[in-house]
């Protein structure tokens, strides 16, 4: 079973990285910035006959189905279709606001979480661009014969296993559902779920696409808290880049996106052959199964990625609504920060406008 990783998981060691190189990385940037405008037609129009030579995209985690429209983007040609020789895409896990503030790469796929925190606390020069995810999938795991945790007020008496990364997300997952902590118990755990699957507690901290398909797929008859649904949404899956890079490679970063949208939308519409793709093409070094790579695609293609909003402004989209849910899951963590200083949609508004063929991603 692949482990859980939280939210936090790479907080700290993105705050290790920062600290000390924020000054440094602002000469970073700008270096980047000058090579960057070295390359053939970058400050083009992002498009047919626009180059912009090779890009890289830092993955939070190793190469599951989790990243299945990046590798859709590659296979059928998207990317080199929007003026890329190349795009590498690098497995985690990783501190992905570090590589992207360090100019190591273009983009970085994370969550509003973990940015926001680099950008509360550090003042990181990095926006969110868009988001893959409108639902965040991280839920409270049980089992129907152990714990049965379907509501809030299921909780009460339980033991829940949490691991050290997602400590300061359930805290605020209790605060903000005024649960009080002597209700429970927080159990420190590792990542590995057996514990809950043996029956030796009654919930824990876990990913929908992760330990919620081993159980499945063990016959244990899992049932979810998801926390997007109780009091914490945030996005996820959010597509991280430096402030440099959207004033100087603005182009270059419209064709990412252009060719990721293309790329998620064949992901969606047939998540068996992005699951396939996945463990034939790009994961096989991961140990990887048809069986929940095929359940993870099926979960994302229906309840992660798509939305009303997307249905109506397009993938990557995040409303003003679900940007401030992601603000207020921040401030529910003891962060301050504004939307504006978190996400910049303008880049992806320029996509849709440009290309409004792509808001039609449903087939």
């Amino acid at each position: 079973m692949t482990p859980s990783r939280g939210f936090s998981t790479h907080n700290r060691a993105v705050v290790r990285v920062v600290k000390g190189v924020a000054t440094a990385a602002v000469l970073a940037l700008a270096l980047t910035a000058c090579a960057g405008s070295d390359t053939p037609d970058a400050a083009g129009t992002a498009g047919e006959g626009a180059s912009f030579g090779d890009a890289s995209i830092q993955f939070s985690w190793i190469k599951n189905a989790e990243f299945m429209g990046e590798y859709l983007a590659d296979q059928n040609g998207y990317f080199a279709e929007a003026g890329f020789d190349a795009v590498d895409m690098i497995e985690g896990p990783a501190s992905i606001e570090a590589a992207v503030i360090s100019g190591n790469v273009d983009v970085g796929i994370g969550n509003a979480i973990s940015t926001g925190t680099i950008i509360a606390n550090e003042g990181a020069p990095l926006k969110i661009i868009g988001a893959t995810y409108q639902k965040n999938p991280f839920t409270i795991l049980s089992l129907a014969d152990k714990g049965n945790i379907a509501g809030l007020d299921d909780l009460k008496g339980k033991t829940i296993g949490v691991q050290a990364s997602n400590l300061s997300l359930w805290e605020a997952f209790l605060e903000i559902n005024d649960i009080d902590e002597d209700s429970l118990t927080t159990l420190p755990v590792q990542y590995d779920p057996t514990p809950l699957f043996n029956g030796e507690v009654d919930g824990w901290f876990s990913y929908l696409t992760n330990e919620s398909i081993d159980a499945e797929l063990l016959g244990l008859d899992p049932v979810n808290l998801p926390l997007a649904d109780f009091g914490l949404p945030f996005v996820a899956e959010t597509l991280t880049v430096t402030d440099d890079a959207i004033k100087n490679d603005r182009e270059k970063l419209k064709a990412l996106l252009v060719a990721e949208i293309r790329g998620w939308t064949d992901a969606i519409n047939d998540p068996a052959a992005a699951a396939k793709l996945t463990v034939d093409t790009y994961g096989p070094t991961f140990d990887l199964t048809i069986e929940k790579e095929t359940r993870q695609a099926e979960i994302q293609s229906t309840d992660l990625v798509v939305s009303a909003d997307t249905l109506a402004n397009g993938l990557f989209t995040i409303s003003s609504e679900l940007q401030q849910q992601s603000i207020d899951t921040l401030e529910a963590t003891g962060l301050t920060i504004t939307a504006s200083q978190l996400f910049d949609l303008t880049l992806l508004a320029e996509v849709y406008a440009e290309n409004p063929d792509l808001l039609a991603y449903s087939k």
